[in-house]
């Protein structure tokens, strides 16, 4: 301990237990009845306040104090004899009853000494009465600097918590005596943090000063100082640095960045594609910034949405097939809804936002249609080559200035019955059909877009060949009939019925 700067450390004497303030004295006189006289004298300790200034420059030993029996006639004959903690090494007492002190003493080390003082004859080394106890109590000077021992300090509040919000507590301790004086009563005070923050004086409880948005800032660096004598001039002082980490609350709604937004989707993209993804933006973090995304519109049966949990988006899915010549855009409302909701701000407005998405088909090359999925079409048996059969049609839907061209692909014996001009879908026959042979012909005519043309679609083509007058009856054996003669003419026999029935059924 380094106390050449401090006041001076003051010991006192105090006595604990005081010598019984009557003995006996015994003296024995042989008498006719043979009995003892007692003879009571009052004796005791004769007490003195006693103090030693520590850090004195003066020579060691220093004296103490005045130790004084009533019986002591000061004519030498007593001696004092001083025993317990520190009697003969840091402490001794001379034969007048004077305490002296050999060496400094510190406080914190040790705060008081246990002794015992007695006086005896000088000559006869018997007691002059019992021995009494008292304590030798270091008197504590203001030599140690407060302590900040559970730095550093971190501490979480959450923000916008209302002024006088507890936000921790720090503590300083001092070596010092808090039994005596001022020395080791701390008075706290901010330094460094207002008008954000305030302390307690006595208590070192640091409490919100205002409410604060964690969105403007989130970190705040407080100084707080401890000084003992209560502040007083003179005294010692530290400091503790508090780190106060605004946590978030969900007082914050989601934000779309526009209030129009525009997106693209191809003809040919099957259902399930991804349209696009929109953020709301949420000044929020973590739960207080989870959202989830709805689609309003006449077109949300045509899209939907659905929220990435990781990145707080929204995707916007194709439900439905779209069809750029059927309509080329269409327009929904996406709603981002904040997921978690704190009561305590409703009054900051709705926690979420609408935007309008609008989403333009785009044109995609596809291949020729044809009026019909299939065609049916008739042509009389045996007529002749060349003879029409009938017309398909198709049309590029991307450019209806866009020629197309059309084939047949079939067997090459079709091709030989069936052909098409190219250029307006006419099918003709190449040779005569036969009903009795083949009644049903189907074929499958393409149409190619010229421009590309890797751009081609089919249509079956179902031709019925229809039946004409083209074969004459004919009896499916010779028949031999017999006359009677004398037969009576207009007369037919039974037999002959027969035939002509059977003939008849024939034809």
């Amino acid at each position: 301990m380094n106390c050449s700067t401090f006041p001076s450390l003051v010991l006192a004497l105090v006595q604990l237990r005081l010598c019984s303030p009557t003995t006996q004295n015994f003296s024995a006189q042989n008498t006719d009845q043979s009995y003892t006289t007692i003879q009571r004298v009052k004796r005791g300790w004769v007490w003195e306040p006693l103090f030693v200034t520590e850090e004195e420059t003066s020579t060691m030993p220093m004296y103490v104090g005045q130790l004084k029996s009533d019986l002591d006639k000061e004519d030498g004959s007593l001696q004092y004899i001083l025993t317990g903690e520190g009697a003969n090494s840091i402490f001794f007492i001379n034969e007048h009853g004077k305490i002296y002190v050999r060496q400094k003493l510190d406080r914190e080390k040790k705060s008081f000494y246990i002794l015992r003082a007695q006086v005896i004859n000088r000559k006869t080394r018997l007691p002059i009465e019992p021995d009494s106890e008292f304590i030798i109590k270091v008197r504590d000077i203001n030599d140690h600097e407060p302590q900040f021992l559970d730095g550093p300090y971190v501490a979480t509040v959450p923000e916008m918590s209302p002024e006088g919000t507890s936000v921790t507590q720090v503590t300083a301790t001092d070596g010092d005596d808090p039994s005596y004086g001022n020395n080791a009563r701390l008075l706290y005070s901010l330094i460094q943090g207002q008008p954000y923050f305030s302390v307690e004086p006595k208590t070192g409880v640091i409490r919100m000063a205002s409410q604060m948005d964690r969105e403007t800032k989130d970190q705040y660096l407080v100084v707080i100082q401890a000084k003992d004598m209560v502040g007083q001039a003179g005294a010692f002082s530290a400091t503790a640095t508090v780190t106060i980490n605004l946590s978030d609350v969900n007082d914050n709604p989601p934000k779309f960045q526009q209030r129009l937004y525009y997106l693209n989707v191809s003809e040919e993209a099957p259902v399930g594609t991804t349209v696009g993804r929109l953020l709301a933006e949420d000044s929020d973090t973590g739960e207080n910034a989870a959202m989830n995304y709805f689609i309003e519109g006449d077109s949300s049966d045509v899209f939907g949405i659905i929220t990435d949990r990781e990145t707080q988006e929204g995707i916007i899915l194709l439900k439905k097939r779209v069809d750029y010549e059927s309509k080329r855009k269409h327009s929904v409302r996406v709603k981002a809804v904040n997921r978690y909701i704190d009561d305590r701000f409703l009054k900051e407005g709705p926690f979420e936002d609408i935007t309008i998405v609008q989403i333009s088909v785009v044109d995609a090359d596809e291949p020729p249609v044809f009026t019909l999925e299939s065609y049916v079409m008739e042509i009389a048996e045996g007529a002749v080559s060349g003879s029409l059969v009938g017309i398909v049609s198709a049309r590029d839907l991307d450019n209806d200035d866009s020629p197309v061209r059309y084939s047949i692909v079939q067997g090459m014996r079709l091709k030989r019955l069936f052909s098409i001009n190219e250029h307006n879908g006419t099918i003709i026959t190449t040779e005569p059909l036969d009903r009795e042979k083949t009644s049903w012909h189907n074929i499958t005519v393409t149409a190619t877009e010229t421009r590309n043309p890797e751009k081609i679609s089919e249509a079956n083509v179902y031709i019925q060949v229809l039946d004409v007058n083209d074969h004459a009856p004919e009896f499916p054996k010779n028949y031999e009939t017999f006359v009677c003669e004398n037969a009576v003419p207009g007369q037919v026999s039974v037999n002959e019925l027969a035939d002509i029935f059977l003939i008849t059924m024939k034809i």
